[in-house]
């Protein structure tokens, strides 16, 4: 499904030359849904006028609500460990290479938190975390530590890899893409990274320029928001069923959906 739409004219940010972007919403858990979204990607991605270059980049929360998050995690696993792993995904010989960016959500930042013993998880859990637990076959209800530890053992070394790995946010272009947005007025080089995967209304209201155009998430909208200064691509997939990617390349924009 195809979605047009356009930023202000007063503002027309660019992709880098000869890039096409593909940014993919919050999964919450959708195996399903990413899947049938990396799909799309590579129809789109084998048109014979795609660019040399083609980037995908995942916004953060994987994890928590949907029912998978196990099974989001080792998709993550198998595009980092080698981008052309879409290819064999997909049965899709013909599709190429993609460079993979995963961001760090405030979900991936909460479970990684309750694993280092710096929370308790009782937010982390009331907020979807329990059906990420439940996910690779662990009871939520043991005693804190005990469910810590078994959580530890059932987690694979690979999906510790790709949580430690995440990036905070990533540049092409005008485009800067993270996950919850930045606190207007503060330099790039200064933003406070609790605002990168927590801030909401403060960046969600407001009209100042980033700097950027900035690709985020976390604010779920019923269909993708573009304003001006950011493009929220959270459709709230976990829930709805649909689950968001903007394709970006030159200075078009446009939508891929569930």
């Amino acid at each position: 499904m195809l979605i047009d739409m356009k930023l202000d004219a007063k503002f027309k940010p660019l992709a880098p030359p000869h890039t096409r972007l593909y940014a993919i919403g919050d999964v919450h858990g959708r195996l399903d849904l990413l899947d049938a979204l990396l799909d799309q990607i590579r129809q789109d991605a084998q048109a014979p006028a795609t660019p040399k270059r083609r980037v995908l980049v995942l916004v953060g929360d994987l994890i928590d609500r949907g029912p998978d998050s196990k099974g989001v995690l080792e998709r993550a696993a198998q595009l980092t460990q080698n981008p052309g792993v879409l290819r064999r995904l997909l049965n899709r010989s013909a599709l190429p290479s993609f460079e993979i960016h995963i961001l760090k959500g405030n979900h991936e930042e909460s479970m990684l938190r309750f694993l280092a013993g710096e929370t308790d998880g009782q937010q982390w859990r009331a907020n979807g975390g329990n059906e990420a637990i439940k996910s690779y076959g662990v009871n939520p209800r043991l005693p804190t530590n005990e469910l810590r530890e078994t959580l530890l053992r059932a987690l694979p070394t690979t999906h510790r890899r790709v949580l430690r790995e995440l990036k905070i946010n990533h540049i092409e272009g005008d485009y800067a893409f993270v996950h919850a947005g930045v606190r207007p007025g503060i330099p790039w080089e200064e933003q406070n990274q609790n605002d990168l995967l927590w801030i909401r209304t403060d960046f969600t209201q407001s009209n100042a320029d980033f700097g950027y155009c900035v690709v985020h998430g976390h604010s779920p909208t019923d269909i993708p928001e573009v304003r001006a200064n950011r493009i929220g691509i959270d459709t709230r997939a976990w829930a709805s069923g649909v689950l968001t990617c903007l394709v970006l390349e030159a200075a078009d924009q446009r939508f891929l959906n569930t």
